[in-house]
């Protein structure tokens, strides 16, 4: 009954304690002694224009107080038992990363933000050659006010040192493309130029609008080590639910939800993370 046997292990905290004993599983202690890091008034304003003029902004590494190198060998471990990725995020210090930067969010989006059931974790594997996602945008126009600020973000962190030659993001900034924030924005009329690699150390902040055009580029040979990455999208209160359940960001949900949540992810990326039968099939259970 490998469903069932994979049922129970997913759904117990005490297995993914065994799984990465490093990491914290719903552990009171560990979760209160988190902090909201603080944001300035003149980083914040600065945020705010990078981000609606360029749609996108780039931070150097956080002083996570969190082990941003346990954190990728937990999702290297994942790949190598070929479990999804997204499973990363039953640990509390996936989470704990976003809850860090809440301040820094509430300076984009404002006060009542929401958090969005929408996360992903990646590995590319040079030795493969593989890439991050095609170039895309996240949501579109439908995702800025009339005056081009967002309604909702992604905040990309990346886990290992992204390079040009591990498959680093690159992005078309809002102000050089033309069709960006228009209905044409399915259109590519930008100019090869204007493109811009955004090569990140671990444990940096990228965040860009929803709209941006983006992609990961494909990995080399040549490339030191994988690219690990996770990212989390987040919306403004006040505006109708791009997708549900939205959560509160300044709480971290309890293990049921996280695993409820999970199997969502990976029911809704079938299209590009095809599952196994049994593995769709306990995502589905999870879900329930």
């Amino acid at each position: 009954m490998p469903i069932l046997n994979d049922l129970q292990r997913f759904s117990s905290p005490g297995w993914w304690r065994e799984f990465a004993p490093s990491l914290h599983v719903e552990d009171a202690d560990f979760l209160a002694g988190q902090a909201v890091a603080e944001v300035d008034p003149a980083t914040a304003e600065s945020l705010r224009a990078a981000i609606l003029k360029e749609g996108y902004f780039q931070l150097p590494p956080e002083r996570w107080q969190l082990p941003i190198a346990g954190l990728a060998e937990a999702v290297q471990r994942l790949s190598t038992t070929d479990v999804p990725l997204p499973f990363s995020f039953v640990y509390d210090e996936f989470w704990c990363l976003y809850f860090r930067l809440n301040k820094l969010i509430e300076a984009v989006l404002g006060p009542g933000f929401q958090r969005l059931p929408d996360f992903w974790a990646w590995l590319v594997n040079p030795e493969t050659e593989e890439s991050g996602w095609a170039p895309h945008r996240d949501k579109g126009s439908r995702s800025l006010f009339p005056d081009g600020s967002p309604q909702s973000i992604t905040i990309w962190l990346p886990l290992t040192d992204a390079t040009p030659l591990n498959g680093c993001m690159y992005v078309v900034p809002a102000d050089r493309d033309p069709v960006y924030g228009t209905p044409r924005d399915g259109e590519r009329t930008f100019r090869y130029q204007d493109i811009r690699a955004l090569p990140a150390s671990a444990g940096s902040i990228l965040c860009w609008n929803q709209a941006l055009l983006h992609w990961g580029s494909r990995s080399c040979g040549r490339a030191s080590g994988a690219r690990v990455s996770v990212a989390f999208e987040f919306q403004a209160g006040g505006v109708p639910p791009f997708n549900e359940p939205l959560t509160n960001p300044y709480e971290i949900p309890g293990f049921d939800l996280r695993v409820r949540l999970i199997g969502k992810q990976l029911l809704q990326y079938t299209h590009m993370y095809p599952l196994s039968p049994q593995m769709q099939m306990l995502a589905r259970i999870l879900t329930r």
